[in-house]
């Protein structure tokens, strides 16, 4: 078990630690409630990746938009250490609902292009952003194509897996659509990355963002089950979409990219979700 980084966050941000909690953690560190002498709380994360996306990522949500994230304290490749947010991962219709609001605005944000002013990250895997002007060559090329060639090389994604991903990307013209412009995403909304207060979300946690389709957001959110009829009613309201095409066929384009994921770092039965997905679409 990873020792707390008591001696860091003293050095980091002044004053003595009184107390350290583990929490549950993502994918990528270790995460703990430090308190401090003075009455300071803080969620100091440790790990083997660079810490410092995360911090950027956050610090773009909180400069770009109204999306509750945790305030940043100190962030560098080693340490990160943000705000403490009570809360817990309960989801509820209310819930739903108010997510449903907060993602429609934050997808009212428009980019100058599709990707980001740096690289980010989904979990340790990154994700290249350079700006591009449409929505589909970024999404086949910085996000399908990258990780299948990741996890090709890598000897986690198959010959034959990736050979149907590369078809399935030969069709994305015919099979995706352009939004209306470039949108801020969150990227990794899920059951695990919010904290609730059974009527609102009170923060988004860990956050992939760029800019691009807000139809991959909520592709995420159905894959994951995060949310469900509460929270695409309300999106609909919200931003005057039609989402019948997306149910019937996009969504499942757009599960190829955490599915490929997820194959890279787990593999096990993301490979047969991954050919199942594929053999739905046709190939």
């Amino acid at each position: 078990m990873t020792s707390a980084p008591t001696a860091a966050v003293e050095a980091t941000l002044g004053g003595s630690v009184e107390t350290v909690e583990r929490l549950d953690g993502g994918m990528v560190g270790d995460v703990f409630r430090v308190e401090l002498a003075d009455g300071r709380v803080t969620v100091a994360k440790t790990g083997e990746h660079d810490l410092s996306t995360e911090g950027r990522m956050l610090s773009s949500l909180a400069a770009e938009s109204d999306l509750p994230v945790p305030e940043v304290y100190h962030s560098d490749a080693d340490l990160l250490c943000i705000e403490y947010v009570e809360g817990e991962s309960t989801i509820t219709p209310a819930v739903e609902r108010d997510a449903a609001r907060q993602l429609a605005d934050l997808h009212r944000v428009e980019g100058r292009a599709f990707g980001f002013p740096f690289d980010t990250l989904t979990g340790p895997v990154p994700q290249p952003n350079p700006w591009t002007e449409r929505w589909i060559p970024f999404y086949r090329d910085q996000r399908v194509r990258s990780i299948c060639d990741r996890a090709s090389q890598a000897g986690t994604l198959s010959d034959e897996l990736a050979a149907r991903v590369e078809r399935a990307c030969a069709d994305f013209e015919s099979l995706l659509t352009e939004p209306e412009a470039p949108a801020l995403l969150h990227g990794d909304a899920w059951r695990t990355n919010l904290l609730t207060d059974g009527q609102r979300v009170t923060a988004f946690l860990d956050p992939a963002c760029y800019y691009g389709h807000p139809e991959i957001e909520l592709a995420y959110v159905d894959w994951t089950e995060t949310f469900g009829d509460a929270f695409f009613e309300r999106y609909r309201r919200e931003r005057g979409v039609e989402l019948a095409g997306f149910f019937d066929r996009r969504r499942f384009v757009y599960r190829l990219y955490p599915l490929l994921v997820h194959v890279h770092l787990f593999g096990g039965q993301y490979r047969a979700e991954l050919a199942e997905t594929l053999g739905c679409l046709g190939y």
